[in-house]
């Protein structure tokens, strides 16, 4: 791993709270990912679950958790299952993890191998007084899963070998767990922010007019890499001129031409911690007036939905009221009237027309991480917040987003050190 090791008080926290939510008699079981494959006998790199990695910090391929907290045993109400590995494995793939190096990362006392899952499994559901199963799915509102996963392949053997237990989702308490963050996971995002803010300050020094915006794609993973991140955290955006106004746009094939902005919406992964920051800046090194204007009308509206967010708020309530502030800004760069906000419909509210997507979403070890959207916002929880004035016929797009944290008195920024304002944006593209 190219991350600090995370304390494994972490993902013994984690663990207990879960077990707490689970009824008597429960067993629940994590798989980890596949190790996807791409053409040939290629594959991707290979990007644990998030569900495991929460409960575990093991970030290796074909490891299953498993809690069976009534267990009669203690010593297999918390088993890991780990890749027996040899020399050949050794050789061709590298190290894998010991059974003391997962004791050591996972806080696990009872560390196995993977192969001998099936018979101690067996003996819990038949001897171990279980009644209830949790299985684990991908259910996030977002998701539209058209590849089987391994635990999808699970829930299909487990049903046919045990038909007769009990079976319930264990994908809806892991969401609302996970959307609270502990103080360990919050460092690793704060490092996350850090690493982004650095190679936003390079990038600054590096865009001029002529320069291709894959390059200025390269300069980022570099300054991600080079800092102990994966690299992105999600496919960057590096949008110049009109393609600023295409909120996926990830080509990054354009040159940067003299007088468009640059809508940069990047982020580091670490420690499968993500961040996720979008800044626009002037290519030419210096905003014209208009997209001065533009720019500092986005920036109140953020600054003002900052003053929204706190404990007890809901997503959809908050984001009427950013909606509300977004109104006004647009009135005053005169991209709608008041004829326009008469006329406008509650279910197409008009400034739909130049601000078309949410204020922001959950963040975590996820990009969209889990969490309902319907629930009321705690403390620890992490926001993305990230307003946008996109005029298509002007070919200029503007969004700015801070990722920020719920407490008591408001948010805590974790980008408060990322440069934001007009004009230290500028002088820092002007300095030598």
């Amino acid at each position: 791993m190219r991350y600090k090791k995370i304390n494994s008080e972490l993902f013994k926290l984690n663990r207990k709270r879960l077990i707490k939510e689970l009824k008597p008699g429960s067993v629940a079981v994590f798989n980890a990912n596949d190790i996807m494959p791409t053409n040939a006998d290629g594959t991707m790199r290979f990007r644990q679950n998030s569900d495991l990695f929460y409960l575990t910090g093991v970030d290796q391929e074909e490891t299953i958790l498993v809690l069976c907290p009534d267990y009669p045993d203690k010593k297999l109400r918390e088993v890991l299952f780990v890749r027996e590995t040899n020399e050949q494995i050794a050789t061709w793939e590298g190290h894998k993890l010991t059974r003391e190096e997962a004791r050591e990362v996972t806080g696990i006392e009872t560390i196995l191998w993977t192969s001998d899952f099936q018979r101690i499994f067996n003996t819990m559901m038949v001897m171990g007084g279980v009644e209830q199963v949790y299985l684990n799915t991908n259910e996030h509102y977002r998701a539209d899963v058209l590849v089987e996963s391994r635990d999808s392949r699970f829930i299909k053997w487990c049903k046919e070998k045990y038909p007769l237990h009990h079976y319930t989702r264990v994908a809806p308490l892991m969401s609302k767990l996970r959307a609270v963050k502990s103080r360990y996971e919050l460092e690793q995002m704060q490092e996350a922010c850090n690493i982004t803010e650095k190679a936003f300050r390079r990038i600054l020094k590096f865009v001029k007019p002529g320069v291709k915006e894959y390059e200025i794609e390269a300069e980022f993973v570099h300054e991600f890499v080079r800092n102990g991140s994966r690299g992105f955290a999600y496919e960057p955006i590096i949008a110049s001129g009109a393609n600023s106004c295409v909120l996926h746009y990830i080509e990054n094939n354009k040159v940067c031409k003299s007088g468009d902005v640059l809508l940069l919406d990047v982020g580091a992964e670490y420690a499968n911690y993500n961040a996720d920051m979008t800044r626009t800046i002037p290519v030419s090194g210096k905003f014209t007036k208009r997209q001065k204007d533009v720019y500092n009308a986005v920036l109140r509206v953020k600054r003002a939905a900052y003053k929204l967010l706190r404990p007890g708020t809901v997503y959809f309530d908050y984001h009427k009221e950013v909606q509300k502030v977004m109104e006004s800004e647009l009135l005053k760069l005169k991209l709608i009237d008041k004829t326009d906000i008469k006329n406008q419909k509650s279910e197409r509210p008009v400034v739909m027309k130049y601000f078309m997507h949410g204020t922001g979403h959950h963040l975590g070890l996820d990009v969209h991480d889990t969490g309902n959207m319907f629930d009321k916002m705690k403390e620890g929880m992490v926001w993305t917040v990230e307003p946008g004035i996109y005029i298509k016929e002007e070919g200029l797009g503007i969004r700015l987003e801070n990722n920020v944290v719920i407490t008591k008195s408001g948010v805590n920024d974790l980008m408060k050190h990322i440069p934001i304002e007009a004009e230290e944006i500028e002088d820092l593209m002007n300095s030598k």
